[in-house]
């Protein structure tokens, strides 16, 4: 592996933020800078997180803290996608972006067992 770029949790999480980012461009105008500025924070920081972890790799517990770190922004967006989806249930991909990031989650969680157990410091 050559770069974060190669890793999968990485490039799910960063064409999910490219979703939820077009998603949330279909909130209503109010909706713009409050909900949908904040699932697009959570969203991004995600990938960026996960990003700022890999080049910190040398060093397995601080990896660890980062991709845990991703974990809990995931939640974030998984949490601001449940409220959306109850308040604007016409917007379609919604319900397809949180079991997205219902999987992702769990594709992060199970990198960092790997890391855990595999990873030399």
């Amino acid at each position: 592996m050559s770069s974060f770029k190669d890793l999968e949790i990485y490039q799910i999480a960063f064409d999910l933020a490219l979703k939820v980012h077009n998603a949330s461009l279909k909130l209503p105008q109010f909706e713009l800078y409050e909900q949908g500025s904040q699932i697009r924070r959570s969203s991004k920081r995600i990938k960026d997180t996960i990003a700022e972890g890999y080049g910190r790799r040398k060093y397995k517990a601080e990896y660890i803290r980062y991709l845990i770190f991703a974990i809990a922004s995931c939640d974030e967006t998984h949490s601001q996608l449940d409220m959306l989806i109850k308040l604007y249930p016409d917007i379609e991909e919604l319900p397809e972006l949180l079991v997205s990031y219902i999987t992702l989650g769990k594709k992060i969680n199970n990198y960092i067992k790997y890391v855990d157990a595999n990873w030399n410091t």
